[in-house]
C-alpha cells in the first residue's frame, strides 16, 4: 500500500514535469507572455484557481461550443493558445483548424459567429466548454444549425446506419462558403 502511494506520487510528479516543460516550450515559442498558468500540481489544476490549460502534443484543447438560449451542443472544435487567448481577449469564438493548420474566428466567412457569453474548463483542463450565442442560421459547415444532426441508434447489433435528426439546413453552404457542388 505505502509502495504504491509512493510510486503513484512519482508517477504525479513525472506527469506534472511533463507538463511544466511543454508549457514551457509553448511559452518559448510565443512572442508575447502567456496569460496562463504554469500547471501545478494535480491537485492545484482539480481545485484552484490558476487557468492553466492543457494542450495537447499538437497544442490544441477541446472546446464544445453550446447554445446559450437552448443548450445544444452546437460544434466541437480545437484551440490552440492564440485562440483560446484572442477568446477570452475578444469574447467571441476563435478557434483553430487542423485541416488548415491555421486560426479562424468563427463566422469570419460566413457572418455566422459566435459571441461567448461563458466559458468553463473541465476539471482538468484539457477541455473548454463555451456557451455562445449564435448569430446567423447556422454553426455548421454543412449548412445546419450544429454539426450533431445525426444520431447514432442504440440497442443494436450488426451494421450501424445513422438517423437523421434536427438535419434541415439552415442556409446554403454553396452559396455562403462559394463552394461547388
Amino acid at each position: 500500500m505505502i509502495l504504491r502511494s509512493r510510486l503513484a506520487k512519482v508517477s504525479d510528479r513525472r506527469r506534472c514535469g511533463r507538463q511544466r516543460l511543454a508549457f514551457q516550450a509553448r511559452v518559448a515559442l510565443s512572442d508575447q507572455r502567456s496569460p496562463f498558468a504554469e500547471p501545478g500540481s494535480i491537485d492545484a489544476i482539480e481545485e484552484g484557481r490558476a487557468f492553466a490549460p492543457k494542450f495537447d502534443a499538437d497544442g490544441l484543447v477541446v472546446c464544445v461550443a453550446t447554445d446559450t438560449h437552448s443548450g445544444d451542443v452546437l460544434m466541437v472544435a480545437h484551440m490552440n493558445a492564440e485562440a483560446l487567448q484572442r477568446t477570452i481577449a475578444t469574447g467571441e469564438a476563435w478557434y483553430f483548424s487542423r485541416s488548415r493548420g491555421a486560426l479562424w474566428r468563427k463566422g469570419e466567412a460566413s457572418g455566422h459567429r459566435q459571441r461567448v457569453l461563458e466559458m468553463r474548463v473541465d476539471c482538468d483542463q484539457d477541455a473548454v466548454w463555451i456557451r455562445v450565442e449564435q448569430e446567423g442560421a447556422g454553426a455548421c459547415h454543412t449548412g445546419r444549425r450544429s454539426c450533431f444532426y445525426r444520431a447514432v441508434p442504440l440497442g443494436r447489433s450488426g451494421a450501424v446506419s445513422l438517423e437523421f435528426r434536427d438535419a434541415e439546413r439552415t442556409f446554403d453552404p454553396h452559396v455562403v462558403y462559394g463552394k461547388t457542388k
